[in-house]
């Protein structure tokens, strides 16, 4: 597993929105100021977080981005998984995004790559937002 960009501005957006839970809407200039992200880069992050629904919007004058659900309900998996797909180092051993790979025909590989996964998944699948804001 290796983050790409889009998944680090997304936890990073979220985790500013978990900052400010109790607040109203937050902008895209706003978050994309404080947490030094391109603007045009974080409206494309934030449309995707809306259609997976970890954060909702209201347009107007007051309007922006919340989050959907408190930041103790969000995992990082979930975000990770969003935006970079599998948690597994190699595809062959993914539980969710499995594809044959060549490392497959030897075992003991395969083994460690299984350990590799189960324990990023297990961390990532108990760490919440709230744990890390």
């Amino acid at each position: 597993m290796k983050l790409t960009t889009r998944s680090e501005y997304a936890l990073l957006a979220l985790l500013y929105l978990a900052r400010h839970y109790s607040e109203e809407y937050n902008t895209v200039e706003t978050i994309a100021s404080a947490q030094y992200i391109p603007r045009k880069y974080l409206e494309q992050i934030m449309l995707a977080l809306k259609r997976a629904r970890f954060v909702r919007s209201s347009k107007g004058q007051h309007g922006g981005y919340k989050l959907a659900k408190p930041p103790e309900a969000i995992t990082l998996a979930e975000i990770v998984r969003l935006f970079d797909g599998a948690l597994a180092p190699t595809d062959s051993v993914s539980e969710h995004f499995y594809e044959s790979t060549p490392v497959e025909k030897e075992k003991k590989l395969v083994a460690l790559f299984k350990d590799v996964r189960d324990y990023a998944a297990k961390k990532l699948e108990t760490t919440t937002l709230a744990d890390v804001y």
